[in-house]
């Protein structure tokens, strides 16, 4: 099979950032004065080395603008400590809030970057306490940290998985809190294989975690995707020639279709009572 390799520039839509935001979101910027939806998430709801984001396909299907606010390596923490995008969304109609991994969230154990959540960048105590043997100097990534200390010690990852967990709970009931609770939660979930050290996307979210928020939210939409990989997707996308093997894990153009198809049947109800 043949790929055709274009520059990543080819997406239409270059990012842009809203006010005082810092945080590169899919663009072109949009004028904010109708009603519309707002969708915040990673890289899935950007739309990476993707023309036509699901976002993109909604906005068509139901008629109302649709706001991609999704940035490529973003984490919960990013719109969190957001005020500019926080505040875009809350004064949507709904927002369509992606369930994030929850390696990638500043807890007890570790800091991340404040923007790209993905980045590791100091163990607190707690974490040097735990695991002695380790020099914390040699990760960048979350996820290579979690797996080393997984691979280390089964039982103290165990400590470091449960506090993820109970953080990753707490920061998004506080965005639900800021989005006055309209919120449609998106849980897409996809494997990754096993060379990417986690089974399936979102990491170490479980259902247990998407029951605490069902009472904060006015729905949860469980999608079940495949990477581009694995839907035989990888011809539909745009990417430089250096950048296939993430391509491949990605969600292609195919998939994004079925998940407008999904999340149109949830959201019209939620716009037609407006």
């Amino acid at each position: 099979m043949s790929y055709e390799l274009k520059s990543a520039g080819a997406l239409s839509g270059e990012p842009c950032r809203y006010g005082e935001s810092r945080l590169l979101v899919r663009g072109p910027e949009r004028i904010l004065g109708d009603p519309y939806i707002a969708f915040l998430g990673g890289t899935e709801v950007y739309g990476r080395f993707v023309e036509f984001p699901f976002v993109d396909s909604l906005e068509t299907q139901l008629g109302m603008d649709c706001i991609n606010l999704g940035s490529v390596n973003a984490g919960l923490d990013s719109f969190v400590q957001d005020e500019t995008l926080t505040g875009i969304a809350r004064a949507a109609e709904v927002t369509v809030l992606q369930m994030l991994g929850a390696q990638n969230i500043s807890n007890p154990y570790y800091r991340v970057h404040p923007r790209r959540n993905d980045r590791f960048l100091q163990a607190h105590p707690a974490l040097k306490t735990l695991y002695p043997e380790v020099d914390f100097t040699e990760f960048h990534f979350n996820k290579h940290l979690l797996c080393t200390l997984r691979d280390i010690s089964g039982q103290r990852f165990e400590q470091v998985r449960e506090q993820l967990q109970r953080s990753w709970v707490e920061r998004m009931s506080l965005l639900i809190e800021q989005l006055d609770g309209r919120v449609l939660l998106l849980w897409l979930r996809y494997e990754l294989g096993g060379e990417t050290g986690f089974p399936e996307e979102p990491v170490l979210v479980d259902r247990a975690m998407a029951e605490a928020l069902r009472p904060k939210v006015q729905g949860i939409l469980e999608f079940r995707a495949e990477s581009a990989a694995a839907a035989q997707d990888i011809a539909g996308m745009i990417f430089g020639q250096m950048e296939l093997p993430a391509a491949r894990h990605m969600i292609g153009p195919k998939e994004h279709m079925r998940i407008a198809e999904a999340l149109a049947g949830h959201l019209a109800p939620l716009v037609q009572e407006k």
